[in-house]
């Protein structure tokens, strides 16, 4: 392997563990905001039990997701320094006012969200619930623009510094952060951020009920997650259609791969499921005809642009992004099943159903984390030869003073570090749940809980 291909899987590595944490996070801050909510509004001690029981499972995501998600940032100047000194300006001003506008409303709320039970006010700690899951989603929407910019770039210009070199400087910064694709970007990956809260709230309630443990706890939690999973599934299919027609207009080659599409024709299929045989340029599978025009045209008949109309050396790797979005969709259809097993369990007020189908609940929390992970490489993977679209390529972004033994080193450190990590949230995770909602120390107030018991 050379350094380009070790850079890329270096950032795709801590890419996929930093992003299991952030959606939870995001997720996780809508739902306490209904949990809290409820608690303001009814008085009953079972919404507060269950706002303090997420509230920890909400740290122990934000912090891993801080934890993780700094290295990324170091790695954009170590190994992708041509990439940062071209996307400097851009970037600078979308990284700062995430800083701005983010971790500032996070720290400042953030204490009195985790220490200001019967310290503060009622309702000045629901501000803060709200405030901090607010930064959490402003985080997501700067770090979405800067990636958007990539695909649709917009509001700059290119100019050449003093040595030679040519970079991207900022025009007008509206035009910037509103280029083509942003907004729908940012609903598509913050309604993917709500499914991943949504599902793991469903899950934990799912084993509850299904071991008989907390019952009063368990079906307020599973209500809770059948509002956010099934609202956000839902919406997430119309996100889906739309963001498919900006790609199919701004990224056609990415358009193309994702359903193997290497001639232009009318009637485009689009896939349930299949596979790519890139030697004979087929796509075996089960299609449905017209499907990919009307996505594309609203219209069945006419043709999308194929990758025979694109010089080959533009091409992605199109088997691997055809399966990486057809992972992301069936993904999408395990949640929607779930999430309408949640509404009739609801509906029936049957809080146990048949041991199988409790344990797919209980399964259906890795869905959103394999669909948001399948997204983001069909979106990167797709874009590929391009770092940023028809501006930049990959082999042009890599850090040319990096060594090969040095990438080697670092990758290995990072595959410890970011496992260690991983295991981590996964046993402590998993020891609160089991532990339950009704921790000994959670019925005295915070104040109270350092203070030796008689």
């Amino acid at each position: 392997m050379d350094v380009e291909t070790l850079s890329r899987i270096q950032f795709a590595f801590t890419l996929t563990f930093h992003y299991i944490y952030p959606p939870l996070s995001i997720g996780l801050g809508l739902a306490m905001i209904f949990m809290e909510g409820m608690y303001l509004k009814t008085k009953d001690p079972q919404w507060e039990k269950l706002t303090k029981f997420w509230l920890k499972v909400f740290s122990l995501t934000f912090a891993l997701g801080v934890g993780t998600g700094i290295p990324l940032q170091f790695s954009l100047g170590t190994n992708w320094s041509r990439y940062s000194r071209f996307v400097g300006d851009v970037f600078g001003s979308v990284i700062g006012a995430e800083g701005f506008f983010a971790f500032l409303i996070e720290a400042g709320f953030l204490g009195i969200l985790l220490f200001g039970w019967h310290r503060v006010s009622s309702k000045v700690h629901f501000f803060s619930t709200i405030m901090v899951a607010l930064g959490a989603h402003f985080s997501a929407i700067w770090i979405v623009s800067a990636n958007s910019w990539m695909h649709t770039p917009a509001g700059f210009r290119l100019a050449m510094e003093p040595d030679g070199v040519i970079v991207a400087q900022v025009t007008d910064w509206w035009e910037m952060f509103l280029n083509p694709s942003n907004l729908s970007h940012i609903t598509h990956v913050l309604l993917s951020a709500w499914m991943s809260g949504g599902f793991l709230i469903m899950s934990v309630a799912a084993f509850y009920l299904m071991k008989n443990k907390h019952l009063e706890f368990a079906r307020n939690t599973m209500k809770i997650g059948v509002i956010v999973a099934a609202s956000s599934t839902i919406l997430q299919l119309v996100s889906g259609d739309h963001i498919a027609g900006k790609i199919a207009k701004y990224n056609p080659e990415k358009f193309a791969a994702v359903e193997g599409v290497y001639e232009t024709k009318p009637y485009t299929p689009a896939y349930l499921f299949g596979w790519v045989d890139s030697s004979s340029k087929q796509v075996y599978g089960l299609g449905v005809p017209g499907l990919l025009s009307f996505m594309a045209n609203r219209d069945f008949e006419a043709p999308v642009r194929g990758l025979d109309q694109f010089p080959k050396e533009n091409w992605p790797n199109v088997p691997v992004v055809f399966q990486m979005y057809h992972l992301m969709i069936i993904m999408w259809g395990l949640m929607f099943v779930a999430a309408m097993i949640g509404v009739y369990m609801w509906w029936k007020k049957r809080w146990k159903l048949k041991p199988w189908i409790m344990r797919y609940l209980v399964l259906s929390v890795i869905f959103p984390q394999i669909g948001n992970i399948a997204g983001w490489y069909t979106s990167c993977m797709g874009r590929q030869p391009w770092t940023v679209y028809k501006l930049l390529k990959t082999k042009d972004a890599f850090s040319a003073n990096v060594t090969l033994g040095q990438m080697i080193g670092s990758l290995t450190m990072f595959v410890f570090v970011y496992l260690l990590f991983f295991f981590l949230f996964l046993y402590l995770l998993d020891r609160k749940i089991r532990h339950g909602p009704y921790a000994e120390e959670e019925q005295l107030p915070y104040r109270d809980i350092f203070k030796p018991q008689e």
